[in-house]
């Protein structure tokens, strides 16, 4: 899995603000009503995928094809939310998007013992240490977003140590997600390094 957002050389600082303020109003709402359905659309997919590959050993390339496109989607709107770069995210799950990318490799086979270990023990040997871990990330992750946003309403520029720090954690949870969606029989590090 390849995750990356592009580091900007400047930002805008009026768009700062206006994300800072009403952010939640012209890009979360307006994006978050238009992902309902796909969503939903997207964890039936999940738990039918389960049992196709439960019984075939591979996970259909549409279904999957589709969850990596909805990533794209949100990463996008995370990406602008965050102020890691400007401009507004692209509507819909085939939009476009220059500073933000996922590649997900498609795996040809995947592991039905995998599949039986994380069903029954994910939450065990997965979610619990990554979660503990990622909650403490997610305070420092807020912690860097609040001093970022005095950094470039000031200067104009994005830290970019902060911004690799940010763009670590969503590798981190997107690998975790990709292995508890069973997509993928690869066990997620414990980081968010490329």
């Amino acid at each position: 899995m390849k995750l990356t957002v592009q580091h900007q050389e400047s930002n805008s600082r009026g768009e700062l603000l206006l994300r800072t303020f009403f952010g939640g109003f012209y890009i979360l709402l307006p994006h978050g009503l238009a992902m309902i359905f796909p969503s939903i659309w997207a964890a039936i997919l999940g738990f039918l995928a389960f049992w196709v590959v439960l019984f075939t050993g591979s996970y259909p390339k549409g279904w999957f094809e589709y969850q990596v496109k909805l990533m794209k989607w949100s990463l996008r709107i995370n990406a602008r939310f965050l102020n890691l770069v400007d401009g507004y995210p692209a509507f819909g799950k085939d939009g476009t998007d220059d500073k933000t990318n996922i590649e997900v490799d498609y795996p040809e086979e995947l592991s039905r013992g995998t599949l039986l270990l994380r069903a029954f023990f994910g939450i065990f040997y997965c979610y619990l240490p990554h979660g503990f871990l990622l909650f403490f990330k997610a305070i420092w992750i807020a912690i860097q977003g609040f001093i970022a946003f005095w950094v470039v309403l000031f200067t104009g520029t994005f830290p970019e140590s902060f911004h690799e720090s940010i763009v670590g954690y969503f590798r981190w949870t997107t690998r975790l997600s990709l292995y508890m969606g069973n997509m993928t029989d690869v066990y997620p590090p414990f980081n968010g390094k490329e």
